[in-house]
Protein backbone atom coordinates (compact mmCIF):
# COMPACT_ATOMS: atom_id res chain seq x y z
CA UNK A 1 0.00 0.00 0.00
CA UNK A 2 1.42 3.35 -1.05
CA UNK A 3 1.41 6.18 1.47
CA UNK A 4 -0.02 9.59 0.60
CA UNK A 5 2.69 12.25 0.59
CA UNK A 6 0.62 14.78 -1.35
CA UNK A 7 -0.07 16.98 1.71
CA UNK A 8 3.61 17.29 2.62
CA UNK A 9 5.07 20.05 0.50
CA UNK A 10 8.68 20.15 -0.59
CA UNK A 11 8.11 23.08 -2.93
CA UNK A 12 11.28 25.17 -3.08
CA UNK A 13 13.43 22.44 -1.53
CA UNK A 14 16.30 20.80 -3.42
CA UNK A 15 17.17 17.29 -2.27
CA UNK A 16 20.50 15.65 -3.08
CA UNK A 17 20.62 11.96 -4.01
CA UNK A 18 24.20 10.76 -3.54
CA UNK A 19 25.22 7.64 -5.48
CA UNK A 20 28.30 6.05 -7.00
CA UNK A 21 28.50 6.04 -10.79
CA UNK A 22 27.69 2.33 -10.75
CA UNK A 23 26.04 -0.01 -8.28
CA UNK A 24 23.01 1.81 -6.89
CA UNK A 25 19.92 -0.34 -6.34
CA UNK A 26 17.52 1.10 -8.94
CA UNK A 27 14.27 0.93 -6.98
CA UNK A 28 15.93 2.55 -3.95
CA UNK A 29 16.88 5.50 -6.14
CA UNK A 30 13.71 5.77 -8.21
CA UNK A 31 11.01 5.43 -5.53
CA UNK A 32 12.32 8.17 -3.16
CA UNK A 33 13.13 10.37 -6.17
CA UNK A 34 9.53 10.10 -7.37
CA UNK A 35 8.23 10.77 -3.84
CA UNK A 36 10.33 13.93 -3.53
CA UNK A 37 9.15 15.21 -6.90
CA UNK A 38 5.51 14.27 -6.18
CA UNK A 39 5.73 16.48 -3.08
CA UNK A 40 6.98 19.38 -5.20
CA UNK A 41 10.67 19.09 -4.40
CA UNK A 42 13.59 19.15 -6.81
CA UNK A 43 15.69 15.96 -6.80
CA UNK A 44 19.33 16.33 -7.86
CA UNK A 45 21.54 13.35 -8.69
CA UNK A 46 25.06 13.79 -7.28
CA UNK A 47 27.86 11.30 -8.02
CA UNK A 48 31.65 11.18 -8.00
CA UNK A 49 31.56 12.14 -11.68
CA UNK A 50 28.88 13.89 -13.72
CA UNK A 51 27.27 11.84 -16.45
CA UNK A 52 26.14 8.25 -16.48
CA UNK A 53 25.07 6.37 -13.37
CA UNK A 54 24.50 2.65 -13.92
CA UNK A 55 21.79 1.26 -11.66
CA UNK A 56 21.38 -2.42 -10.82
CA UNK A 57 18.54 -4.70 -9.80
CA UNK A 58 19.39 -6.88 -6.79
CA UNK A 59 23.11 -6.14 -7.27
CA UNK A 60 23.34 -8.61 -10.16
CA UNK A 61 21.58 -7.43 -13.29
CA UNK A 62 22.06 -4.04 -14.89
CA UNK A 63 19.09 -1.73 -14.69
CA UNK A 64 18.59 1.67 -16.28
CA UNK A 65 21.11 4.46 -16.54
CA UNK A 66 20.61 7.90 -15.03
CA UNK A 67 22.42 11.20 -15.45
CA UNK A 68 24.27 12.76 -12.54
CA UNK A 69 24.02 16.51 -13.02
CA UNK A 70 26.54 17.39 -10.33
CA UNK A 71 29.81 15.94 -9.12
CA UNK A 72 30.24 15.50 -5.39
CA UNK A 73 33.48 17.52 -5.49
CA UNK A 74 31.57 20.60 -6.68
CA UNK A 75 28.29 20.04 -4.79
CA UNK A 76 27.65 22.31 -1.80
CA UNK A 77 25.60 21.22 1.20
CA UNK A 78 24.23 24.78 1.43
CA UNK A 79 22.44 24.23 -1.90
CA UNK A 80 20.26 21.43 -0.52
CA UNK A 81 17.60 20.94 2.14
CA UNK A 82 18.23 17.21 2.60
CA UNK A 83 20.16 14.13 1.48
CA UNK A 84 19.06 10.68 0.32
CA UNK A 85 21.48 7.73 0.42
CA UNK A 86 20.08 4.82 -1.62
CA UNK A 87 21.50 1.35 -1.19
CA UNK A 88 22.85 -1.44 -3.32
CA UNK A 89 25.78 -3.33 -1.86
CA UNK A 90 28.52 -1.85 -4.05
CA UNK A 91 27.12 1.69 -4.21
CA UNK A 92 27.89 2.86 -0.64
CA UNK A 93 31.00 0.67 -0.54
CA UNK A 94 32.41 2.75 -3.41
CA UNK A 95 31.26 6.04 -1.90
CA UNK A 96 32.96 5.45 1.42
CA UNK A 97 36.31 5.24 -0.41
CA UNK A 98 35.84 8.74 -1.89
CA UNK A 99 36.84 11.52 0.54
CA UNK A 100 34.65 14.14 -1.16
CA UNK A 101 31.59 11.87 -0.82
CA UNK A 102 32.28 11.19 2.86
CA UNK A 103 32.79 14.91 3.49
CA UNK A 104 29.53 15.70 1.66
CA UNK A 105 27.61 13.30 3.91
CA UNK A 106 29.27 14.69 7.04
CA UNK A 107 28.44 18.20 5.89
CA UNK A 108 24.69 17.54 6.04
CA UNK A 109 25.00 16.30 9.60
CA UNK A 110 27.15 19.24 10.67
CA UNK A 111 24.58 21.59 9.13
CA UNK A 112 21.74 19.84 10.99
CA UNK A 113 20.01 18.88 7.74
CA UNK A 114 17.92 15.70 7.41
CA UNK A 115 19.37 12.54 5.89
CA UNK A 116 17.49 9.47 4.65
CA UNK A 117 19.29 6.16 4.03
CA UNK A 118 17.99 2.75 3.04
CA UNK A 119 19.42 -0.77 2.97
CA UNK A 120 23.24 -0.50 2.65
CA UNK A 121 23.06 3.31 2.42
CA UNK A 122 24.06 3.84 6.08
CA UNK A 123 27.58 2.59 5.27
CA UNK A 124 28.32 6.14 4.12
CA UNK A 125 27.18 7.41 7.53
CA UNK A 126 29.43 4.90 9.27
CA UNK A 127 32.39 6.13 7.23
CA UNK A 128 31.50 9.76 7.95
CA UNK A 129 31.60 8.94 11.69
CA UNK A 130 28.26 10.62 12.44
CA UNK A 131 26.26 7.82 14.08
CA UNK A 132 27.09 8.35 17.74
CA UNK A 133 23.86 8.67 19.75
CA UNK A 134 21.74 7.79 16.70
CA UNK A 135 19.27 4.89 16.45
CA UNK A 136 18.68 3.45 13.01
CA UNK A 137 17.88 0.43 10.92
CA UNK A 138 19.49 -0.95 7.76
CA UNK A 139 20.15 -4.13 5.87
CA UNK A 140 20.90 -6.57 8.73
CA UNK A 141 24.54 -7.16 7.75
CA UNK A 142 25.39 -3.55 8.66
CA UNK A 143 24.32 -3.80 12.30
CA UNK A 144 27.79 -4.56 13.67
CA UNK A 145 29.33 -1.70 11.68
CA UNK A 146 26.62 0.64 12.99
CA UNK A 147 27.17 -0.44 16.59
CA UNK A 148 30.94 -0.10 16.21
CA UNK A 149 30.34 3.44 14.93
CA UNK A 150 28.42 4.31 18.10
CA UNK A 151 24.88 3.87 16.80
CA UNK A 152 22.07 1.65 18.04
CA UNK A 153 20.55 -0.74 15.49
CA UNK A 154 16.89 -1.78 15.29
CA UNK A 155 15.11 -4.26 13.04
CA UNK A 156 12.19 -2.07 11.95
CA UNK A 157 10.52 -1.20 8.67
CA UNK A 158 11.38 2.47 9.07
CA UNK A 159 12.88 4.47 11.92
CA UNK A 160 13.17 8.23 12.29
CA UNK A 161 15.74 9.41 14.83
CA UNK A 162 15.84 13.03 15.97
CA UNK A 163 18.66 12.72 18.51
CA UNK A 164 21.99 14.59 18.27
CA UNK A 165 20.56 17.62 16.51
CA UNK A 166 19.61 16.17 13.12
CA UNK A 167 16.94 13.93 11.60
CA UNK A 168 17.88 10.51 10.24
CA UNK A 169 15.32 8.34 8.43
CA UNK A 170 16.33 4.73 7.74
CA UNK A 171 14.79 1.54 6.35
CA UNK A 172 16.00 -2.02 5.83
CA UNK A 173 15.24 -3.09 2.26
CA UNK A 174 13.20 -2.41 -0.91
CA UNK A 175 10.11 -3.98 0.69
CA UNK A 176 10.11 -1.03 3.11
CA UNK A 177 10.08 1.65 0.41
CA UNK A 178 6.51 2.88 0.89
CA UNK A 179 7.15 3.58 4.57
CA UNK A 180 10.62 4.96 3.83
CA UNK A 181 9.38 7.38 1.17
CA UNK A 182 6.58 8.65 3.40
CA UNK A 183 8.89 9.19 6.38
CA UNK A 184 11.55 10.78 4.16
CA UNK A 185 9.17 13.32 2.64
CA UNK A 186 7.81 14.10 6.11
CA UNK A 187 11.33 14.70 7.45
CA UNK A 188 12.31 16.92 4.54
CA UNK A 189 9.03 18.86 4.71
CA UNK A 190 9.12 19.52 8.45
CA UNK A 191 12.84 20.01 9.06
CA UNK A 192 13.74 23.49 10.25
CA UNK A 193 16.46 24.22 7.72
CA UNK A 194 17.32 27.14 5.50
CA UNK A 195 15.48 26.44 2.25
CA UNK A 196 17.72 26.88 -0.80
CA UNK A 197 16.12 28.77 -3.66
CA UNK A 198 15.57 26.68 -6.80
Amino acid sequence: MSNDTSKKSLVGRRIAFLVANAGVEQVELVAPWQAVEAAGGTAVLVAPETGTVQAFNHDVEKGDTFEASQSVSTAAVDDFAGLVLPGGTTNPDKLRMIPDAVAFVRGFVEAGKPVAAICHGPWSLVEADVLRDKTLTSWPSLQTDIRNAGGQWRDEQVFTCTEAGWILVTSRRPDDLDAFCDATVTAFATADVTVPVN
